[in-house]
């Protein structure tokens, strides 16, 4: 439970860079921990997430693209993008987190966060992308 949460506060940090176009900072995460209890772990796996995904976020968003038949990102929602975006980070960037995890996190996240129909869009988008980047681990 300590990863999901890491993970939506994650998407949240994402969202809010993306809809104020600023670049991810240590000022910036520290502000979003203002007034929060969490424990280091929640925060150190946040962090990872968020800063990963901003310095890798050409190849994350080519690597959405080439898995989003008919779709480009700017159409998609942006929280919905913002979680596939960070789902990708860790299928690209975290060989130690399996992919049916990465996945089933995901799914939760964006049935907690957005639309009914996101939940099916981003499963088939990330199992795409993890056939293509770790397909040794397919059922893993």
């Amino acid at each position: 439970m300590k990863r999901r949460r890491a993970r939506e506060y994650a998407l949240q940090i994402l969202f809010q860079l993306e809809l104020t176009g600023s670049e991810v900072t240590d000022e910036i995460v520290e502000e979003f921990w203002e007034g929060n209890d969490e424990d280091e772990e929640v925060r150190e796996f946040t962090g990872g997430i968020v800063k990963t995904t901003r310095k890798n976020l050409r190849e994350i968003d080519e690597t959405i693209k080439r898995a989003a038949e008919h779709w480009s990102l700017e159409r998609m929602a942006a929280i919905d993008r913002n979680i596939l975006r960070a789902a990708t980070c860790e299928l690209l960037y975290r060989s130690d987190i399996p992919p049916s995890v990465v996945i089933n996190e995901a799914i939760e996240i964006a049935r907690k966060y957005s639309t009914e129909d996101s939940a099916p869009f981003i499963n088939g988008i990330l199992d795409r992308i993890a056939k293509a980047v770790r397909p040794a681990n397919r059922g893993k």
